[in-house]
């Protein structure tokens, strides 16, 4: 049943953006052109960003967005489960959309330069399905690789 939902949302809104934007206004809240701008970002990215990077990264296209209204997006879109907060362990927030299939990513982090990247593992997946349900869980996680980037490591 959940699949079926799942699939009929999927081929009613084709990307996240259309997703978060109807859910949004199904829910009472009124368009506007910075939730728009933000939604749409981020639909776009590969990986998480914080509310810092997302404003200057819209600012850098042309988009006169403040950082307030970048914040207040990011919180409602929070608040109605249309985000994923993630946390790191350095004490900023970064968001990703939360898909309507449920597909998802991990997050590799650099110990000397701070970049943030994304890795899939399909192995990995299987792996920690079947740890959670052996120990009776509920299967949801977050994996996060702490290491040395490539381009931060000696020659």
């Amino acid at each position: 049943m959940i699949t079926a939902i799942i699939v009929a949302m999927t081929a009613a809104n084709p990307t996240w953006a259309t997703h978060a934007l109807e859910g949004l206004r199904d829910a009472g809240f009124r368009s506007g052109d910075a939730r728009k701008a933000v939604v749409e970002y981020l639909d776009a990215q590969d990986c998480c960003l914080s509310a810092q990077e997302l404003h200057v990264q819209l600012r850098a296209t042309g988009s006169r967005i403040g950082i307030a209204s970048v914040y207040r997006v990011l919180d409602l879109l929070a608040a109605q489960s249309l985000v994923t907060r993630i946390d790191l362990g350095d004490g900023i927030a970064r968001f990703e959309p939360a898909r309507p299939d449920g597909h998802h990513h991990h997050h590799l982090v650099c110990a000397d330069c701070g970049k943030v990247g994304s890795f899939s593992d399909p192995a990995l997946e299987r792996a920690l399905d079947d740890v959670a349900s052996r120990l009776g869980y509920a299967e949801a996680h977050e994996v996060v690789l702490r290491g040395v980037c490539e381009d931060c490591r000696p020659s």
